[in-house]
């Protein structure tokens, strides 16, 4: 899915699912406070089917199991978030599901969006940049061998 057909609630949902518990408590003692909540649902965990595809585009197949925590909150100005994160950790879940329902709030979007959201997504872009460089740095070119056989 391309950024323009993303809303921006998705953009900092995938941020939050993304960065780590300790990420988000971090980010947030410079954020104004959170308001108070309630939980609704979770934190739980349980497990979700990943699946995969064959070459990225043939025949879905079952990967494996992994775990998620999920959970849902309501906010004292009654905002609910929503968070679904991998792994088993409780506290980044509700950690993810409070910001998401500060975010929609319009007096609390802006400053969480500049003092958590994009310091998170700048820091994601460049471990992402830094893999992906590595990961070229070992790339084969087959196309260079099968010339060099002749």
């Amino acid at each position: 899915m391309s950024t323009a057909e993303t809303s921006p609630r998705q953009i900092w949902m995938a941020v939050l699912a993304r960065a780590s518990a300790a990420e988000l408590a971090e980010h947030l003692h410079s954020a104004p406070d959170l308001p108070g909540f309630r939980v609704l649902r979770g934190p739980e965990a349980g497990l979700v089917m990943v699946r995969g595809r064959a070459g990225g585009g043939g025949a879905p197949f079952n990967l494996g199991e992994m775990s998620v925590t999920r959970c849902t909150i309501r906010d004292d100005e009654g905002q609910i978030g929503h968070a679904y994160v991998s792994g088993r950790d409780a506290t980044q879940a509700e950690l993810a599901a409070r910001i998401d329902a500060a975010l929609q709030n319009p007096e609390r979007h802006d400053a969480l969006q500049a003092t958590v959201i994009a310091p998170l997504a700048s820091t994601q872009q460049s471990v992402r940049l830094a893999t992906t460089r590595k990961a070229a740095a070992t790339r084969v070119q087959f196309f260079t061998l099968a010339t060099m056989r002749s």
